[in-house]
């Protein structure tokens, strides 16, 4: 087995015997997830929201935490253990794992629980991506056994492993760092480097916009708790406050700003323009472009010499991964997206379209937006379609594309992923690019 494996052959060694003697002492304010049966009003809704398939037959949405009462996942999503939460700061798509939603061994079925975990990961394994766990609320009730553990290896192939970049463990415990410790043997020494301990919530700054990862408020609370019991002397820092924008502010700026201070009023901004530009020429025939990460100083580099106003010259690098998640990240950081808050319910809700007005209703949609964003948004999908048209090479299909770019193109108020809206905005930007040049004559 190769050393970017994560683990090797758990077998009946002393340190797996170890693990299975660990115990967890229960959290005296344990408040579990209620079991209730589904109420007329939540069948009602799962009878209308289409895209939700109960067929066991269908794909499942592992995004989605709001599947019909009856779809066979249902009874794992509803507890929202599992989220997906946008980009990093290095381009990777970020996976969340909330212990604390993991209700008692009884009430859940861990192996269902491990072939959710798979769905979700199969959107996203073959590109780069980070595993943020979130340890807080795993008691000696909820925990699952060694078996699981053993079933879960056995189960995560080299694909699931070899993209994680990073695996970030919030809140760590004595009981979680004593279980890395008893694994040391069992853990490759490349993924071990991988394994990163968070102690607070501030910390994963660096990592990840705190403020779009949808984290549980009992999380919140016990890092606060954390923090008041501290002396005033080592407290950790707070989240940096955001600077004032710079005169000549580039990201995070709205598109009618920057078409104003643009010389030629050109309404497709200069960050799309150059890396569009430098991606048609040299990343159209790059394997996974789009899915890599870059270096998070060269895109920071980048990033704050667009701010400052300096010509920034993509061809000079020749890094085609940093000019992709620079216009990633472009996009993700405008005030209001791309495809706008006004667009999100019809969006979420295209699903419901007949086949054969698709097309109809998704060009009024998008003639519907302000100019600066509809001449943005065809100058961007015309130019995927040109990524598309190469996934001979690239293995870049239209599919693959909606999953990078859907969450980029458009996201809830309150800037955090709305899970259960990941699966329609994907699926409507796949078919804006299967019908691209129709959408936009």
């Amino acid at each position: 087995m190769s050393s970017s494996d994560l683990l090797v052959d758990l077998g009946d060694d002393q340190a797996t015997a170890q693990l299975g003697q660990l115990k967890l002492s229960t959290y005296e304010e344990q408040q579990w997830p209620a079991d209730e049966a589904p109420s007329a009003t939540r069948r009602q809704r799962a009878a209308t929201n289409i895209w939700q398939k109960s067929d066991s037959t269908q794909p499942f949405d592992a995004a989605s935490p709001h599947l019909p009462w009856d779809h066979p996942f249902y009874d794992i999503a509803r507890h929202q253990i599992i989220e997906v939460a946008g980009d990093d700061h290095f381009g990777r798509k970020v996976i969340v794992f909330n212990a604390c939603r993991m209700p008692p061994q009884h009430q859940l079925d861990h192996h269902k629980l491990l072939m959710y975990l798979k769905g979700t990961l199969d959107q996203y394994v073959e590109s780069d991506y980070t595993l943020i766990y979130f340890h807080h609320g795993l008691t000696s009730e909820n925990k699952p056994s060694l078996g699981w553990l053993r079933d879960a290896y056995r189960e995560f192939d080299r694909k699931y492993k070899k993209n994680i970049k990073a695996l970030y463990i919030v809140h760590p415990t004595m009981f979680i760092r004593t279980l890395l410790i008893l694994f040391k043997p069992l853990i490759s020494f490349k993924f071990g480097r991988k394994i990163n301990y968070v102690n607070y919530l501030s910390e994963l700054e660096d990592v990840v916009k705190c403020e779009q990862l949808i984290i549980p408020a009992r999380v919140r609370e016990y890092d606060n708790k954390l923090r008041a019991n501290l002396k005033p002397s080592a407290q950790p820092p707070m989240s940096p406050p955001r600077s004032p924008p710079l005169p000549s502010q580039v990201f995070g700026v709205p598109l009618t700003t920057l078409r104003q201070r643009s010389a030629d009023g050109e309404a497709v901004p200069m960050v799309m323009r150059d890396t569009i530009s430098f991606l048609s020429e040299r990343g159209l025939e790059m394997e996974g472009i789009f899915r890599r990460s870059a270096n998070v100083t060269l895109v920071k580099d980048v990033q704050q010499r667009y701010n400052s106003g300096t010509v920034v010259n993509f061809y000079d690098m020749e890094d085609v991964h940093l000019a992709a998640v620079i216009l990633k990240t472009f996009l993700r950081e405008l005030p209001e997206p791309l495809l706008t808050y006004h667009l999100y319910n019809d969006i979420v809700n295209f699903t419901s379209v007949s086949e054969e007005s698709q097309v109809t209703v998704m060009k009024t949609l998008v003639e519907s937006l302000p100019e600066e964003n509809y001449v943005s948004l065809r100058f961007l999908i015309t130019f995927l379609a040109q990524v598309s048209a190469n996934s001979v090479v690239n293995k870049m299909t239209n599919s693959n594309l909606a999953v990078v770019f859907g969450p980029n193109l458009l996201w809830g108020r309150d800037n955090a992923m709305s899970l259960s809206a990941i699966g329609p905005i994907n699926n409507f930007t796949r078919i804006l690019l299967d019908q691209q040049h129709l959408v936009f004559p």
